[in-house]
């Protein structure tokens, strides 16, 4: 990763490194010269620390996985979210309608294009989301009046894709099905929301005026 792409979880100000590599394998964390916090704390943390700190929202967890890590997993976890939300949505539709002996319909349980259909109308979904969100970005910054830093779109593509892994939630909310899964997959839609509305915020550029 170039060195030019750190910045501070704290202040999101630009960095040049996280640490000072010293002799005899001595490690110093980097001072941001802006806000003098450690540039990035969580080059000394667990993985597993991470995840639960991103998991809580935090900022500086999503801007250390943005911009201080090489994670490159945001299309696998992309389809895999997919996958799960088209799986709820199947076994919603296969709840609600009758077994029938109609050949015909064996036959189009048997491939599950139902369930394929529901993958493609959750793709089209996020797709939507996603242009949403650019879309609101651009206008309200516009109608601000102000110039803030250029935006990329692959990088709040990014974030937008990674921050949407509270999807996978609804795996157990299938598995462990009772009278309170719809109010189980409310809380699940809210909780990505809010994921969604931390990554851009931790991304910085155009949001950094609305959300800071």
């Amino acid at each position: 990763m170039e060195k030019s792409a750190f910045r501070c979880v704290e202040c999101n100000k630009n960095a040049l490194e996280l640490h000072r590599d010293y002799s005899n394998g001595i490690l110093k964390i980097t001072i941001c010269d802006s806000c003098q916090k450690p540039v990035d704390k969580y080059i000394e943390y667990d993985p597993v620390i991470i995840l639960i700190d991103a998991i809580l929202c935090k900022t500086q967890a999503f801007r250390h996985i943005l911009f201080n890590t090489s994670l490159n997993i945001h299309w696998k976890l992309c389809v895999f979210c997919l996958l799960c939300e088209a799986y709820l949505r199947w076994s919603v539709l296969q709840q609600g309608s009758e077994q029938s002996s109609d050949p015909a319909d064996i036959i189009r349980y048997t491939k599950e294009w139902d369930f394929y259909g529901m993958f493609g109308l959750a793709a089209l979904e996020l797709m939507a989301f996603c242009g949403g969100v650019f879309c609101f970005l651009w206008l309200s910054v516009g109608l601000l009046g102000a110039r803030p830093q250029p935006l990329d779109p692959q990088q709040l593509l990014r974030a937008l894709l990674l921050s949407c892994y509270g999807k996978v939630l609804v795996i157990p909310a299938v598995i462990w099905e009772h009278d309170y899964s719809p109010l189980c997959l409310g809380l699940i839609k809210l909780f990505v929301l809010t994921s969604n509305s931390q990554a851009i915020r931790g991304r910085g550029t155009f949001s950094s005026l609305l959300f800071q």
